[in-house]
């Protein structure tokens, strides 16, 4: 059975995490920002305490002004204090945003670093399965949702509860009847938010699953926007999109009902309260057994207590947001790299280019093997080529050789040490890999071929250019080794793009190459350049090639012929021929192709 693909997680929700443990793995980024955190918590004890007196100081200057003998200069002494606790206020709680804001972009920075970092250990079968576009929502929307909790959430909360908690002390010293009557409606409190926790965590998961899934369709489906208008399928697509544009839609309207249904319900039971508090303390005042100032107070004590819990319940909402991306990261995080290093995993300086498969059985999916006890050796410095039909493993052999896949059986050696027991990294350094599909990345060509190696100079990089004929059509550009690259190399030809490509893998130097039908879609002119690169690079060590002219390979070391997943035959160009077997009627097939063609030019 094939391996569950990433987006199974996300529909069969494979993997759940806790709440709890969502906090604990969120906090371990915090704790290189502790002081900065604490600082903020003690400014949140102090804008608390300033927060909770106001009232009291209003309480005052309305008793005062009850009195038979008004004091002008104490309400104005009152007055004055209260408006000094609103600026001083003021004040910290600039200084305590900005402190959250800091440390938070700080927190969210080592986040995306971490997830980029797991990203980049992932084996190529694994990004095999997952869209492209699941991951680049969890590297950029995911952790950007997390920051609002860092900088929002947390310290906001606590703030949140001290309120509530201050509240009930001040208003139990006041008047603990009047208080306790109050406190019947906690119940309610806690019910209506337990189950708008419950509801707006489903409600979130929908939401950053159909943002997640429609972000996937953009990414795949705007690379192929070229074949989508070929085939004229627009519209199809369009609709396509529309129902998963319709399904993210209904999602954030079901998150949007959820929090509509849950302030309502908080504001009817602040009412509830407060006409309860008017009523039982104006009794109590008009009896005598409350001051005015003090029932005024209550009510605006009341308001600080439900405030706090209105704003709770949007904290709760950007949390659940918070958890249910948390939840996401955490997924990414915990998807285990198909290939590690062994415990005892080597460093290499360089390879000598010794190259063997030893009875090696492999299938992307188990049982439907695509190469079948297949054994042979390259020895160093030696050119061999590997020929076939599609679907025979020629690909699957190159991919093998630097570990982007795990065989199941069989052992493949480099140098007669098992690459298992090689370090991936170092493995990959010493081999040179040029695909037919060659990848370029916004830049300047300087920059792709240094590819961020800050060691190789730019006489390095002109004398490997040289050296694969790059520099007949660099030096023609205006800005020549700065010239810019767009997105994909799609501003340079495809003989071109395999040119650079050359470049890019001699410059470092490699120990070991690997060409995967590197002349298949280029024109004959560019064609000639490349023959005369390659015949260059056979000098410079071990050279495996995938060919499919034919043409191309009859000067190397040694051709293996595939079929099906096993090795037909081994042998040279015209030992091959001798046989006539497999590989002579391969090339028999493109020769008289090539004369056909060729007649028909004529």
């Amino acid at each position: 059975m094939a391996k569950r693909s990433f987006e199974d997680f996300d529909s069969l929700r494979n993997k759940t995490y806790s709440d709890w443990t969502i906090v604990k793995r969120l906090m371990i980024y915090v704790k290189p920002y502790v002081l900065q955190l604490l600082i903020a918590l003690g400014l949140v004890f102090v804008l608390v305490g300033l927060d909770l007196v106001g009232p009291l100081f209003l309480a005052a200057v309305l008793d005062s002004l009850g009195e038979p003998n008004v004091d002008f200069m104490q309400i104005l002494l009152i007055v004055g204090m209260y408006i000094a606790i609103i600026a001083v206020n003021a004040v910290l709680s600039y200084q305590q945003s900005i402190l959250l804001q800091k440390t938070g972009q700080k927190i969210i920075f080592n986040i995306r670093r971490d997830v980029f970092n797991h990203l980049e250990g992932l084996s190529i079968a694994q990004f095999n399965r997952v869209p492209i576009g699941k991951l680049v929502t969890r590297v950029t929307s995911d952790t950007d949702t997390l920051n609002s909790m860092y900088t929002d959430v947390l310290i906001n909360a606590i703030r949140s509860i001290m309120t509530i908690i201050g509240v009930f002390v001040i208003m139990f010293t006041q008047n603990a009847s009047l208080t306790l009557l109050i406190s019947l409606v906690v119940p309610f409190v806690i019910l209506a938010s337990v189950l708008f926790r419950v509801y707006s965590r489903k409600a979130y998961r929908m939401v950053r699953y159909n943002v997640s899934s429609i972000n996937a369709y953009l990414s795949e489906h705007l690379s192929g926007m070229k074949l989508i208008q070929i085939f004229n399928r627009e519209e199809k697509k369009y609709q396509e999109f529309k129902q998963k544009n319709v399904k993210l839609r209904k999602s954030y309207v079901l998150q949007t009902v959820t929090f509509a249904v849950y302030r309502p319900l908080m504001y009817m039971l602040y009412v509830a309260t407060l006409i309860t508090t008017l009523w039982y303390g104006g009794t109590q005042a008009i009896n005598g057994l409350m001051s005015y100032g003090i029932l005024v107070a209550f009510t605006q004590y009341i308001s600080k207590f439900f405030d706090p819990i209105q704003d709770l319940a949007e904290k709760f909402d950007t949390l659940q947001s918070a958890f249910t991306s948390g939840e996401r990261i955490f997924e990414l995080l915990d998807m285990k790299p198909d290939i590690k290093d062994a415990t005892e995993a080597i460093e290499l300086q360089g390879f000598k280019g010794k190259i063997e498969f030893r009875n090696v059985w492999f299938a992307y999916i188990e049982e439907d093997w695509i190469l079948k006890d297949v054994s042979f050796v390259v020895q160093p410095q030696e050119t061999i080529a590997f020929v076939g039909a599609t679907g025979s493993g020629k690909t699957t052999i190159l991919s093998l050789i630097v570990r982007n896949y795990e065989i199941q059986k069989g052992d493949i050696f480099i140098d007669d040490i098992n690459i298992k027991d090689i370090l991936v990294t170092s493995l990959r350094k010493h081999i040179g890999q040029m695909m037919q599909d060659v990848f370029l990345f916004s830049g300047t060509i300087e920059s792709n071929i240094r590819m961020r190696d800050d060691s190789i100079t730019d006489q390095e990089i002109v004398e490997a250019c040289k050296y694969v004929n790059a520099d007949r059509f660099i030096d023609k550009l205006p800005l020549k080794y700065n010239e810019l690259v767009r997105e994909r190399g799609n501003n340079f030809s495809s003989g071109e793009r395999q040119l650079l490509s050359f470049a890019r893998t001699l410059v470092h130097k490699p120990s070991v190459m690997i060409l995967d039908e590197a002349t298949a879609n280029i024109d004959t002119e560019t064609e000639e350049l490349i023959q005369e690169s390659l015949k260059k690079m056979m000098n410079i060590g071990t050279m495996i090639i995938v060919a499919h002219r034919l043409s191309t390979i009859q000067h190397v070391d040694k051709i293996i012929v595939m079929q099906k997943g096993k090795i037909l035959e081994q042998g040279n160009h015209q030992e091959l021929l001798k046989k006539k077997g497999h590989y002579h009627t391969l090339y028999m097939l493109q020769y008289d192709k090539r004369l056909l063609i060729h007649q028909s030019n004529k």
